[in-house]
């Protein structure tokens, strides 16, 4: 606790709240299961079967189609379930694709910093690194669309994200590679814009992790397919056989054995989402909790955005500062509410400024969110008096 917040010892106590929320599943990833989620609910039939059995290129090709109808991504656009999560497919495009020409790098969390570290020191690419403190973007205006540009559409540590995609040029020579972990299903992605999308289940779907999305475009294709690595590519890394792009990943044959279970709970959340209306429906939620969580901080004033303007705040990973906080006071205020069971992994990224960060993807309820003002107010009143 920093001084400021220890010379007050005498704030007055708040009333345990009677209600909690119903899902205290506020974890930025993996995060809330869809509601109604429960395991017996999964379908089970290519459980304990081959992943090239009939019914696991079935399944496997289902989630893959199901993904494409609710993301409303355009059929020039490939999409390829790939190992290691987000973080595999995004280092997989990395060491495939970068190379051919200069490279960019933009960071303003820790994953950025990530891919920053992995071209420096790993691929030794010597890119151009454009980077913002936390809470803050980039000049995004001011890129050179010469070179690949590396970026996180939504950080997921930091609450900040990019404001649309019209400061990618249609007519750019490079390659956009969006890591988009925490924003497809949340927003409308301009597919247009993206030559390469990356993104595991954890997140937006509350799916399992180990698992990532790769999703290419057509001008990434043609990198594969006309550009060889100078450097050795790792067998799961391999998305090109004798000079052609190896199309039976992006139809389910994945490149190493996937968990069945997590496909199938995949499809769950999925046809969860199609029973929303798709991707509108998502958005709405996602909508309703971010609103639902500013209207907390903004009745707050001991509350505030990390991300302090509106346009590039995150609408799932919602990162909150809090008065006079430090990593200490943060550790004591989140366990308080896990311990009540009203709130679970609040406290924010390790890397990030102490501070809360709060779910409001569309597996929450927005009930849930409203249900949570209450409690911050007692457990930031009981650390504070501790």
């Amino acid at each position: 606790m920093t001084d400021s917040t220890a010379a007050d010892a005498t704030i007055a106590p708040v009333a345990k709240p009677a209600t909690k929320p119903a899902r205290p599943y506020f974890s930025s990833g993996p995060c809330a299961k869809p509601p109604g989620w429960s395991p017996e609910k999964l379908a089970t039939e290519s459980l304990g079967r081959s992943h090239r059995s009939k019914i696991g290129k079935t399944r496997l090709q289902y989630c893959i189609d199901l993904m494409r109808e609710m993301l409303r991504l355009p059929d020039t656009h490939r999409i390829g379930i790939v190992p290691g999560s987000d973080t595999g497919a995004f280092e997989m495009a990395m060491w495939t694709m970068l190379g051919a020409r200069g490279v960019t790098t933009l960071a303003w969390e820790s994953f950025g910093e990530g891919w920053v570290t992995d071209a420096v020191k790993q691929l030794k690419l010597e890119p151009n690194v454009v980077r913002a403190d936390y809470g803050q973007l980039p000049d995004l205006d001011a890129l050179d669309w010469s070179t690949d540009v590396l970026f996180t559409w939504n950080g997921t540590t930091s609450g900040v994200r990019v404001p649309d995609g019209e400061w990618i040029p249609a007519d750019r020579e490079g390659l956009s590679f969006a890591d988009a972990t925490s924003a497809v299903f949340a927003y409308d992605l301009p597919w247009d814009k993206i030559d390469v999308a990356t993104f595991s289940w954890q997140k937006v779907l509350g799916g399992e992790g180990g698992h990532g999305v790769l999703i290419l475009g057509p001008r990434a294709v043609e990198r594969l397919t006309e550009y060889t690595p100078s450097w050795p590519l790792p067998k799961v890394f391999r998305l090109v056989s004798k000079g052609a792009l190896a199309e039976g990943v992006f139809k389910g044959e994945t490149i190493n054995t996937p968990s069945m279970l997590a496909v199938e709970d995949a499809i769950f959340a999925l046809e969860w989402a199609r029973g929303l209306g798709g991707l509108d429906g998502l958005m709405a939620r996602s909508n309703a909790n971010a609103d639902a969580l500013n209207k907390i901080v903004a009745a707050r004033p001991w509350l505030g955005h990390l991300a302090e303007l509106h346009g590039i705040r995150s609408k799932t990973s919602v990162c909150l500062t809090v008065e006079g906080a430090d990593e200490a006071f943060i550790k004591k205020f989140a366990g308080l509410l896990e311990k009540e069971g009203a709130a679970y992994d609040v406290a924010g990224y390790r890397d990030a400024p102490a501070g809360l960060r709060i779910w409001c993807g569309a597996t929450v309820d927005t009930a849930d969110i409203e249900a949570l003002g209450p409690w911050l107010d007692w457990a930031y009143a009981e650390a504070r008096s501790a």
